[in-house]
């Protein structure tokens, strides 16, 4: 199981949102690729970035801070975040990004999404972001009527890598991860998929890890690092044990 420490940029600054608020940010830094160094020395491979201000702009809004994080990172950068172009897909693939992850679009024109997992084999994340088991867009600020399960099985034949399952009541309140709902949606998708939202210490990962062969790949973790409530090279050993 792998561990994505994540960055969350916000007008060129580190941050972490309580529920998907842009309102209720707190900042942790001003310096994201310095950030992405201090994971990489704590032993992290892996990096999950979301462009919070792309989120509403339906663009790339910290386009400098995420290639700063890229120059400076040595392991694989996985970035979300108003990715919704074929033009901005192949530009994030050519600057270095391992992987690009697309939420809204995968609900307003999931063809589209399919077309660039197809074109770039194991390089496309769906988000599934849930309020109550139902899919939100648009940053979070949108709920739709569509389920978690029938959005994530409208791409089991698609070529996409994972799904990243956030419950977004939870996220950024170190509530502890959901880990009811997302194993079950892993077990109802033939889909891997990475669990997100209210990490708050080692426990979350041991339990996640536990349920590594219904199909959970990775978790990603934000406050409770910042907060220094979950120590990331600790996480790192036990998710490899999963």
């Amino acid at each position: 199981m792998i561990v994505f420490p994540a960055i969350d940029l916000k007008q060129g600054q580190v941050v972490r949102l309580a529920e998907g608020d842009m309102d209720r940010a707190t900042v942790y830094g001003d310096n994201p690729a310095a950030q992405a160094m201090l994971f990489a020395e704590a032993g992290s491979q892996y990096l999950h970035v979301v462009d919070l201000d792309g989120s509403f702009a339906g663009r790339a809004e910290n386009r400098e801070a995420v290639e700063a994080i890229l120059e400076a990172f040595p392991g694989h950068v996985q970035l979300g975040g108003g990715i919704r172009t074929r033009e901005a897909v192949a530009g994030w693939f050519d600057l270095g990004v391992s992987r690009v992850v697309m939420g809204t679009a995968a609900l307003k024109d999931p063809q589209f999404v399919k077309d660039m997992a197809r074109e770039y084999p194991g390089g496309i994340v769906v988000a599934v972001d849930a309020r109550e088991g139902m899919v939100a867009t648009e940053g979070w600020a949108e709920v739709s009527d569509v389920s978690i399960v029938d959005m994530a099985r409208r791409f089991e034949d698609a070529g996409v890598a994972s799904l990243l399952f956030t419950d977004i009541g939870r996220d950024g309140l170190l509530k502890g991860c959901n880990i009811d709902a997302t194993v079950d949606l892993a077990r109802r998708t033939d889909l891997p998929v990475i669990a997100s939202g209210g990490v708050k210490g080692l426990d979350d990962i041991r339990l996640l890890g536990l349920h590594a062969g219904d199909g959970i790949e990775g978790v990603i973790t934000g406050r409770a690092l910042y907060d220094g409530r979950l120590d990331l090279a600790a996480a790192i050993a036990m998710a490899e044990k999963a």
